[in-house]
């Protein structure tokens, strides 16, 4: 595990990931274990959200603390009673339930009242002093969108001038998923307790959630005798995946990559797949495009073999290629649908991308030795079903889609997921929204396809692959902007994150 630190929180995130639902069953035993009660992990969580608070916003004094019925608003308890003793002014507002309040959260309101504070009820007027918001509202437990008196109090908090720190997770949005069924509270810091949830990674968590802190609630040691169910990846494991060169190295051990596409009018896609693949480190890179685009791509760029695709050239690279690349501008003509059914035959490694996933959709077939590649629209097309349907689920759709077409998934997007049938799942935590926008799909291609010729497993290489894009992508950013970044401005920056060495 990472992210340890003295305060009772850290900015620095670990890289295991555990669903909510194995959080809340699991948390007993591992209070128990630690010969602790629920009541003191709410402490903990109190007070680790109140070191935060009082960390990034020093100068405020009036909080506003939202309390919801279950434990989230326990833990809001806390927080308001450590800063009223601490001499902050505080407005406490909390939703009424059907039910009593659980155990622990009574125990919390209890002390909040002994403190001298005061619970006001939903519909109370807010004061217009409010410096800081604390959003204890609803936690990782919600399944829909939330209900009145909840829906207004997060639509007022979104409304009002000051920050919010949310407990856990940004009420209203779904912890198993990250996707926001009604409204959800819109953080400037969020401290999720114990363990990170996908919910905080992928989806839409990333306009929501703010900056994303971490504490273990003093259970490190017992998480770390447990498995974890997702693996949250980032550029700091790309050493563990690509080792120096061997001095003596020649291009034959770096292998050799077919990539097929470009139909007439999308020479782009397949350049920038090609060349993405070089500058990864394929040791030669083979194209079978549209006759008009080979003299473009040799003037652009001459380290590439680029030839027109026609049957026999065809049959004769994939006798040579190791691993196989199609996709990129390949279109969903006759033209692309007879390569891309000849090239059915083989069993080298092969990724799918873009018009071979369309054209995939069509003919569904189940095969291992694959990556696909598919952005939502393309996964709901292979699926045969909405965008949004992808979108509200993308953990289940990325399993859906193994369990269909085998071999390993790659579901795009603000959290991209990596899947295999054996069970690995990965949320790549990198890149940014200047990545919406033409050709960095066809640049993801050509970098785990040149991995794979690099003799990584399939399941490493877009792992790998995806946060070399990722991170690259990143990278570019942090100098320029989100704003008008180019797929093709990644290409010179490759070549940084596959050689880790050089970030030490």
């Amino acid at each position: 595990m990472t992210g340890h630190s003295e305060k009772q929180y850290c900015s620095s995130l670990p890289h295991s990931v555990w669903s909510a639902d194995w959080i809340r069953q699991a948390e007993p035993t591992a209070a128990a274990t630690l010969g602790l009660s629920l009541y003191s992990l709410m402490q903990r969580a109190g007070a680790a959200a109140y070191e935060l608070a009082c960390d990034r916003y020093p100068a405020s004094r009036h909080w506003l603390v939202l309390c919801g019925h279950g434990n989230n608003g326990g833990d809001g308890y806390v927080v308001a009673r450590l800063a009223r003793t601490a001499g902050i002014k505080v407005t406490l507002i909390a939703c009424e339930g059907v039910r009593p309040l659980p155990p622990e959260v009574a125990t919390a309101q209890q002390a909040w009242l002994k403190s001298g504070g005061e619970v006001l009820p939903a519909t109370s007027r807010w004061p217009e002093d409010v410096d800081l918001i604390i959003d204890g509202l609803l936690g990782t437990g919600l399944g829909a969108a939330p209900r009145a008196p909840y829906d207004a109090l997060i639509e007022a908090a979104n409304r009002a001038d000051a920050p919010v720190v949310a407990l856990d997770i940004p009420s209203g949005l779904l912890a198993e998923s990250g996707s926001v069924p009604g409204v959800s509270i819109r953080a400037a810091h969020t401290l999720t307790f114990i363990a990170l949830k996908p919910g905080l990674l992928t989806g839409q968590a990333r306009d929501w959630v703010g900056q994303l802190h971490y504490s273990t609630l003093g259970l490190v040691d017992w998480l770390a005798t447990q498995s974890p169910q997702i693996e949250r990846l980032t550029a700091g494991d790309l050493a563990r995946w690509l080792k120096p060169r061997r001095p003596c190295s020649h291009k034959g051990e770096h292998g050799r990559l077919l990539l097929v596409g470009g139909d007439h009018g999308f020479g782009g896609a397949i350049r920038m797949a090609a060349e993405a693949a070089l500058r990864t480190g394929a040791g030669l890179v083979r194209v079978l495009t549209h006759s008009e685009n080979i003299g473009p791509l040799l003037t652009a760029r001459p380290e590439l073999m680029v030839q027109r695709l026609s049957d026999d050239i065809l049959q004769q690279a994939l006798d040579w290629a190791d691993v196989l690349v199609i996709g990129p501008g390949l279109g969903q003509g006759d033209w692309g649908r007879n390569a891309l059914q000849q090239l059915q035959a083989s069993d080298k490694p092969t990724l799918w991308d873009a018009d071979a996933l369309n054209l995939l959709a069509l003919h569904p077939e189940k095969r291992q030795n694959r990556i696909i590649t598919p952005h939502p629209g393309e996964a709901a097309r292979l699926l045969s079903c909405r965008t949004a349907d992808i979108e509200s689920d993308r953990l289940l759709a990325t399993r859906r889609l193994v369990v269909q077409y085998g071999g390993i998934v790659v579901l795009k997007g603000a959290g991209t997921l990596i899947a295999d049938e054996h069970g690995q799942m990965a949320i790549a935590d990198v890149g940014n929204a200047g990545m919406a926008s033409g050709g960095m799909g066809d640049v993801l291609s050509g970098i785990i396809g040149g991995l794979l010729t690099q003799k990584l497993p399939l399941y490493d290489a877009a792992c790998a692959g995806c946060v070399v894009h990722g991170a690259a992508a990143d990278h570019v950013a942090a100098k320029q902007g989100t704003r008008g970044l180019l797929a093709t401005d990644l290409l010179p920056v490759i070549p940084h994150y596959v050689n880790p060495e050089l970030a030490k």
